[in-house]
C-alpha cells in the first residue's frame, strides 16, 4: 500500500525535509507505508550535491536550500506540482539507475495523457519536449525545454525527494539559476505548451499511470 498525501496551500520546503526524514526512517524500520507527497512551495531554490556556485545567478532573489539530493539547482515554486516519492527501492529490485529510470517513465506516461511526448536526453537529467516553433539550435538541431525534474536521495533503501513538474509557474523564475547546470536549453510547462491542465489533472494523470511502473514486487 502507498499512501498518498495531497497538501493544500505552500508548504515551507524546511517542512518537507523534516516530514521526509521521518516518514522515510520509519518506512525503514517497517513502521510506516510508503508515501507520495504532492505539494507546492513557495518560490525557492534548491542545490543539490553536484550543483555548481557558479549556477546560482541571482543568490537573493529567493531562498536557497542544500537539498543534499542528487543534482544540482532546481526551482521550486507557485504552479509547479513537487512529488514526493517514499518509496522501498528494496521491493523494486534494489536497481538505482532502474528506478530513476521508473521515474522518468511514470512521468512520460503521465504526460501523455495531455498529448505531451516527454523525452530522455543522454547527460541531460528530467523530462524534455522538443519545441519545433522555436529556432533550431546552434547544430540545427530541434529547440527542447525541460519540463520536468528528477531528484532523489535514498536512505537503508527507501527514497525521497523525487519529481517536480511544471503545470504553470512563473519561468521567469527559473532565471536566477542554471537549472540543472545546462544553459544551451530552456524550460517549459503545461500551460506554456497551450494546454488547460491545472494541479488537480495533472494529479488524477500521476495517480493513474503510478502503478503502471512503480508498484513493489
Amino acid at each position: 500500500m502507498v499512501e498518498w498525501i495531497t497538501s493544500d496551500g505552500f508548504v515551507a520546503y524546511q517542512d518537507a525535509l523534516t516530514f521526509m526524514e521521518q516518514r522515510v526512517d520509519a518506512i525503514a524500520r517497517g513502521e510506516a507505508t510508503e508515501c507520495v507527497w504532492l505539494l507546492e512551495h513557495p518560490p525557492l531554490y534548491t542545490a543539490g550535491t553536484s550543483a555548481k556556485s557558479k549556477d546560482l545567478i541571482d543568490p537573493n532573489r529567493f531562498p536557497v536550500f542544500e537539498a543534499r539530493r542528487g543534482g544540482e539547482y532546481t526551482y521550486h515554486g507557485p504552479g509547479q506540482r513537487v512529488v514526493y516519492v517514499m518509496l522501498d527501492v528494496a521491493k523494486r529490485g534494489r536497481d538505482v539507475r532502474q528506478f530513476v529510470k521508473d521515474l522518468e517513465n511514470w512521468v512520460i506516461a503521465t504526460l501523455e495523457t495531455f498529448n505531451v511526448k516527454g523525452e530522455i536526453r543522454d547527460g541531460r537529467v528530467g523530462v524534455w519536449v522538443q519545441r519545433p516553433e522555436k529556432p533550431q539550435q546552434i547544430d540545427g538541431s530541434v529547440a527542447e525545454d525541460k519540463i520536468a525534474a528528477i531528484g532523489i536521495r535514498l536512505r537503508k533503501w527507501v527514497s525521497f525527494h523525487g519529481i517536480s513538474i511544471n503545470v504553470e509557474p512563473d519561468l521567469t523564475h527559473f532565471a536566477g539559476i542554471v537549472p540543472c547546470g545546462i544553459t544551451d536549453h530552456g524550460v517549459t510547462s503545461l500551460v506554456d505548451l497551450g494546454l488547460p491542465v491545472d494541479m488537480n489533472d495533472l494529479d488524477v494523470a500521476l495517480k493513474r499511470c503510478f502503478e503502471e511502473y512503480l508498484v513493489s514486487a
